[in-house]
């Protein structure tokens, strides 16, 4: 939430709402299916999202709506993401490429 003008650390549900697009009954029923969206909440019980908050909103946006997954599929794409295991299997699907090219040659030069 980036805009024009002076940039704010906290946003309440309903910027962040008009922002995304979303509606905010769904940005409430996504802290409760998201570990990684936690909004703090000020005195008064509100929800104050930040930047990094809204970054997450984003992310789980585009994973259901433009990729198509289901909640649990996303859910698993944000904790591999937190985990650094997504690098790890980025690596291992190139080394197993890596071995079925290899495959591949051996079987053409015979």
């Amino acid at each position: 939430m980036s805009g024009k003008g002076i940039q704010k650390l906290y946003y309440t549900i309903g910027e962040v709402s008009k922002t995304t697009g979303l509606e905010t009954h769904v940005l409430r029923y996504w802290e409760t299916e998201f570990q990684e969206l936690r909004p703090r909440k000020n005195r008064a019980g509100h929800r104050a999202y930040t930047d990094e908050d809204i970054r997450i909103v984003e992310r789980i946006r585009y994973l259901l709506k433009e990729r198509g997954l289901t909640i649990k599929g996303a859910q698993q794409v944000l904790s591999a993401e937190e985990s650094g295991a997504g690098d790890e299997h980025v690596r291992n699907l190139i080394e197993l490429r890596r071995f079925l090219m290899d495959a591949l040659e051996q079987l053409e030069a015979d």
